[in-house]
Order: structure tokens, then sequence, then C-alpha cells
């Protein structure tokens, strides 16, 4: 059943997906956006490129280097887009803030320091909220942590990917297993409220039995959230991909055994299956929020400020106000001539139209909670579903048929092994993705 669902589709991090934006859409349009946004709540995302190491397997955007002056460039433009946007939004609180990468602990403390003060001196702050960032364990001191939490940072991050040495040297990150237990005990003794893994399934070398003894060794570690990523092997787009060799990637059913031990040895030992790629424990604010039916996604995966514009900052990174999405030039040359020309690097985006916004309140409901109430997208948008979604539930059959997917009573309900496939229950409500040409721009569900 996984086999014949097995193809390539979008993670919904957004509808319409980033394929859709483009370089009509104007920043007199993202200014329309946030005049006419519903909110006063803010997530701010803040991207920090620069890496030191080339890690095979990445897809992000980041420079690597070891120059650190080249991070000092890049904090005075980030200060310039900061001091330009944020006046439009000085009727927002702020009520959270994640740095990605790239690496944000490339940043010495000092460069933290500088970059937060000044975020800090341009928005308004809750004094309460989700203050997260990225960290790699292989390029700080525990004493990184300190700072962490004097910048205000409250949860923190670690990708660890797999705790196997020999999968660690495929991919060109090794790193000290002992050390990331000591920055999770650490994170706790300072009183971080929330610490996150990434682990990676479908690395090169990889075996299920290799990757469940670093699923049993995450459990001793015990972080509150896991992040446990589909690698998606993109050779093509993502030259640093074609240094991982075709004969050590694991087979499709190695992966598919990878996914199904993992989900069991979470769950058994108490994480709650958030979707997709997420686990929690049942007293982290993600699993709260999905059992109360108010889990958001975005930009970040899935999120719990459910009420809030993203307004991101940095090269590359993506705004979602109000009813549009807006993108920074991705590259860092254009990045810094577009803040010297305008003060903003807008790049591209896209503004929703009636329909997008009817879909995207389907996707999002499904995805973060693998249900759906018809009679209550009726009432919010003043429509018939069975009439308005006549296609896309005729594409949903199969999945109905499969007993993936069950309506009753005007109630579509997502059963367990659909979860694992709900990418593709989505993708049936996507009327872009019906130009089957975008296909070959995702990775594959599984």
């Amino acid at each position: 059943m996984i086999e014949k669902y097995n193809y390539s589709g979008p993670r919904y991090t957004s509808y319409p997906t980033a394929l859709e934006f483009d370089d009509a859409f104007t920043e007199q349009d993202l200014l329309t956006s946030i005049k006419n946004s519903k909110t006063d709540k803010l997530s701010l995302y803040v991207h920090i490129p620069f890496c030191a190491k080339l890690c095979y397997y990445c897809g992000c955007n980041k420079i690597i280097t070891r120059h650190a002056h080249k991070a000092d460039q890049y904090i005075e433009y980030l200060a310039a887009e900061i001091i330009k946007r944020a006046p439009l939004f000085k009727n927002y609180t702020v009520t959270q803030m994640h740095w990605g990468g790239g690496t944000p602990t490339f940043l010495s403390p000092e460069q933290i320091l500088k970059l937060t003060t000044l975020i800090k001196e341009h928005f308004n702050f809750a004094e309460v909220g989700e203050y997260s960032i990225e960290v790699d364990p292989r390029e700080i001191e525990l004493t990184m942590l300190d700072t962490l939490k004097e910048a205000g940072f409250n949860r923190v991050s670690i990708g660890v990917q797999d705790f196997n040495k020999d999968v660690q040297v495929a991919v060109n990150r090794e790193q000290d297993e002992q050390f990331i237990f000591d920055l999770i005990a650490r994170a706790k003794e300072l009183g971080f409220v929330s610490t996150n893994v990434d682990l990676i399934y479908g690395l090169p070398l990889q075996t299920p039995e290799t990757f469940a003894k670093t699923i049993a060794r995450i459990i001793e570690l015990s972080p509150d959230r896991l992040s446990v990523f589909n690698y998606a092997h993109l050779p093509s787009r993502f030259a640093a991909q074609r240094k991982i060799k075709d004969a050590d990637m694991p087979s499709p059913q190695q992966k598919l055994d990878m996914l199904h031990q993992t989900i069991e040895s979470l769950t058994g030992a108490g994480y709650q299956f958030i979707g997709m790629d997420h686990f929690a424990k049942p007293t982290d604010e993600l699993a709260k929020l999905q059992n109360a039916g108010k889990l958001h996604r975005n930009f970040q995966g899935y999120t719990t400020q459910e009420e809030c514009d993203l307004l991101g900052l940095g090269v590359s990174s993506i705004s979602q106000i109000g009813d549009c999405y807006a993108q920074n030039q991705k590259d860092i040359r254009p990045y810094y001539e577009s803040i010297d020309a305008n003060g903003h690097a807008l790049w591209k985006g896209c503004s929703l139209n009636r329909d997008d916004e009817i879909r995207r309140a389907v996707i999002k409901q499904i995805i973060c909670h693998f249900d759906l109430d018809m009679a209550k997208i009726d009432a919010a948008f003043d429509i018939q579903f069975e009439d308005y979604f006549a296609e896309d539930l005729k594409l949903l059959q199969t999945f109905i048929n499969d007993k993936l997917v069950d309506i009753t009573d005007r109630k579509l309900t997502v059963s367990a092994t659909g979860r694992l496939l709900i990418r593709n229950i989505c993708m049936c409500f996507d009327v872009y993705y019906r130009q089957k040409a975008r296909q070959q721009q995702f990775s594959r569900v599984i």
C-alpha cells in the first residue's frame, strides 16, 4: 500500500507552495497584505546561512565558510532589513521567534547578543513566548547555551541526524555523542522549556538495525520534541549530494522499515506522533494543541502559534502575512544588492485568491489534525463542500477504497496508516499539483 502511493509531492508548509511564487509580486502587494491582516501577533524567522562544514545530505540555503568576518557583514545587512521592516509591524507583538540556517550558532556569542539586542529594540516582544534556535553540536562550547539563555532563547533544536559513526563519516557530519547528551542536560539545567532533536532516515549506510540503535539512544536522551525527516536524495538539485554513493543508499523497503520501527519505538516510549515527521511528549505544547484541535503549520513545520503572521528576515527567508507569501532574495549577493538599493530584499511571492484560501484551510486542517468537518468549511466560506470539491473527492476515492480515509456524516477522518501518506491525501485538494510536471520538483513522501 505504501509503495502504491510513494510518489513525489509537497510537504505543505504552505499552500500554494513556493513553486507558485513569482516576481510579479511587489512591495506594494506586501504592504497591502500587512494593512489588511487580521492579527496583531507576529512570529519572526531569522535565517543565518553560514556553516563551517558541508554536510553532504543538506538541501538548505547555506554558505560554507570559516571566515567569521562574513557574518559581521551579513549582520550589518540584516540590521538594515530589520530597521526597514520593523515599523510596518509596530502594532504587532512578537510571540514567537526562530533562528534557522545554515547554522545560527556559527555566530559568536558577541554576534548573537548584538543581533538579539537589535531585534528587541525594534520589535515589541511578549514577556512569554516561544524563542528557539537551531544548534550544531560540533562547533560550540557548552557555554554557548548560557549565551543563548542570556539572549532570551528558551528552546533549542539540536541537529543529530544519526549517532552511527559510519553514517556520520558518509555524510561528512562527525560529532561527539556524549557532548550532545551534555548539551541537553545543560539546557534543562538552565531552564530551557523545550529541547528538540533532528534526525534523518534514509541516509547512506543506514540500516533498520543501526537506526534502531540511534532511536534507542534518543529515547535515553529524552528530548521534548523530535523531527525525524525522510532524506530527500535529489543530487540533480543539490550538488553536495553527488558526493553520496548510490550504492550506499538504503533500499525503499529499508527506509519504510526504519520509519515503521521509529514510530513504534517512539510511541512506545510515550511520544505522540504529531504527523509526518514530528513527535512530541504529551506534556509538550505541540501535543497539547493538537489534542485541542489548535495546531498550526507553516514554513517552520508544525507550530503552536495559530493566529500569527510570520515575518522572514535574512537571505531566502519566507514571510506569511495575511493573504500573501513573500520571499527574500535567495542568494547572498542579490540580497545585499537589494537592501542597498531598496532597504528590503523582496524577491517574489504570491497573493492568495479566494480558492487558495479555502484550499489552504482544508489542507491545513487535514495535515495538522487528520480530520475535517465539512460543515465547518461550509460555514467559514459559504460553500457546499461536496459541490465545491467534487473533482477533489473523486481523486480521494482511491484512498477511501484502500481504507486510508473514511467519510461518514460529512466528516473526513484519516486512518493510522493514512497518516503516513498525509501528503498524498492533501494533494487531492491541490489544484496546482495537478500539473503533473510539478512532481519531479518534490521529494518522495516516504
